[in-house]
């Protein structure tokens, strides 16, 4: 069964959404994020994804506080991403609260480095991998690499000793759009790399989507804006959290 993880991106204290990760796009809720993630936490989620926005654009984390008060509130795994630049906002980062950490900027342009984190810290390491138009983005998708997804993959794959498990991709040109997962992007990389376990990310506009991932053997999907939208329910959220395959109907 596909594991649904909600999602809150921050920027100054309190629950937003971007456009195609567009900055200039900022909408912002009236939830907090303390509010959001108890209501989540309530649904019987097991494991909530945060994003440092302004950490991310940055190049270091903003938001710790929150990610602390977040780790207080609620007893399920949280996973934190965004300014995480040195192996010091990786300890912070562990020592706010988080069980993940989320990793993309640096995986891709000082791979050492994050194949050391990986030697360090193994399975609490995630890889954020952005893709826009079939390229890797870094730096808050703020700018571009030639990196594609397989492509980086490979280097930490084909390592000895790799200890990488976990990899959220993201398709920016798709996130914030409520127009659908890129699905053959997941099934492409299911079959390509059987070993790693995927997050889908962007794009999720309804429960037909999710079961369509589930379908497509993606193990974890991220959902943010849907629900915010009141596409998605806390109580669907709640009754899929609680079953143990996904439901055909609801």
């Amino acid at each position: 069964m596909i594991q649904i993880l909600p999602a809150i991106d921050i920027i100054e204290g309190r629950c937003v959404r971007l456009t195609k990760g567009d900055y200039g796009s900022v909408k912002r809720y009236d939830a907090s994020p303390v509010d959001a993630a108890r209501r989540f936490a309530d649904c019987g989620v097991r494991r909530i994804h945060l994003v440092d926005l302004e950490g991310a654009k940055a190049g270091a984390s903003r938001n710790l506080a929150t990610l602390e008060a977040i780790a207080s509130a609620v007893q399920c795994e949280l996973e934190w991403g965004g300014g995480i630049a040195a192996e010091q906002d990786l300890q912070r980062v562990f020592d706010s609260g988080a069980s993940y950490a989320i990793v993309g900027s640096v995986a891709a342009l000082q791979p050492d480095l994050f194949a050391l984190w990986l030697s360090r810290f193994g399975a609490k390491i995630i890889l954020g991998a952005d893709v826009r138009d079939g390229l890797i983005a870094v730096r808050g998708w703020m700018d571009d690499t030639s990196l594609t997804i397989d492509s980086l993959l490979r280097r930490f794959t084909q390592a000895e000793g790799n200890k990488l498990q976990e990899v959220i991709v993201t398709d920016i040109g798709r996130d914030g759009m409520l127009q659908g997962p890129s699905f053959a992007l997941y099934e492409s990389l299911i079959s390509n790399f059987p070993d790693l376990s995927f997050t889908a990310s962007g794009g999720v506009s309804s429960l037909e989507d999710i079961r369509a991932l589930d379908s497509a053997g993606v193990p974890k999907v991220i959902v943010g804006k849907a629900i915010y939208e009141n596409r998605i329910s806390l109580k669907d959220i709640a009754e899929c959290s609680q079953k143990e395959s996904f439901p055909a109907s609801m």
